[in-house]
């Protein structure tokens, strides 16, 4: 536990010191240039793209959470059960369309720039969060739903105090998936001027630097996998919060 822990302080370290002063890593990155170029990105601040893709992940994501969570508490209910196909065929739309294909039919309507990136992962992002929400709201144990209702809690108070919270583990393991995708899927939001560390991953491409690419790579990949380690600890705490043991994803 404490090697873990230790381990993950190491990389977050190290990260926030590549993107802060990417020149300290010069020596690592050298070795794959060729023909003089450059061993680190410097057309735009490391700093400036990360905090940019995060911003279009946390944006999108969080729009992606609120119309999957109302969905699944919509078709969860009786008044919305018969919505059921629509919604799930809804949020499976955006797995059917790869996001390059979102992204050029995104931009003759919206221009290039973050708005066809934020559709993208948007759409990209629904179906994890949407069946993950409604598992956790259709698999509630029936003693604590018969609890809730005989001690006289109205359906509103039911679904906010009772389901949603019990909920909340596993609608969070959705919302992790849903994190680690759009992450990656970011990047190519930069064929679409966004500004995102596929920036840097795009450069090393045309002028076959590998610097660069690696540089975009790591960076995006060691985020994925401290923001998964950071949202399966909190879901682990929400569980033994509400006495959970393990329920399914």
């Amino acid at each position: 536990m404490k090697a873990g822990l230790i381990i993950r302080l190491v990389v977050l370290a190290a990260l926030v010191t590549l993107i802060v002063w990417p020149q300290g890593f010069e020596w690592l990155f050298a070795p794959m240039t060729k023909y003089g170029q450059p061993a680190i990105y410097t057309q735009n601040s490391l700093l400036n793209l990360t905090l940019s893709h995060l911003g279009i992940v946390a944006v999108a994501t969080f729009a992606a959470t609120l119309v999957a969570v109302g969905l699944a508490i919509l078709v969860t209910r009786p008044v919305g059960a018969e919505f059921l196909p629509l919604s799930r065929s809804l949020a499976n739309t955006g797995q059917t369309f790869p996001p390059v294909a979102v992204l050029a039919l995104a931009v003759p309507v919206l221009g290039f720039g973050t708005a066809p990136t934020l559709v993208a992962l948007f759409l990209y992002g629904l179906l994890p969060i949407f069946e993950n929400a409604l598992t956790g709201l259709t698999s509630l144990p029936p003693a604590v739903s018969d609890a809730a209702r005989g001690s006289g809690m109205t359906n509103r108070q039911r679904l906010m105090g009772v389901e949603l919270p019990l909920a909340a583990p596993v609608i969070l393991a959705g919302i992790r998936l849903s994190v680690v995708i759009s992450l990656g899927t970011a990047t190519i939001g930069s064929t679409v001027a966004a500004s995102t560390l596929g920036e840097v991953i795009i450069a090393g491409l045309l002028t076959s630097n590998t610097a660069f690419v690696a540089q975009g790579g790591l960076i995006v990949a060691a985020i994925a996998v401290l923001l998964y380690d950071g949202l399966s600890a909190l879901e682990r705490f929400l569980m033994r919060r509400t006495g959970q043991r393990g329920r399914g994803r």
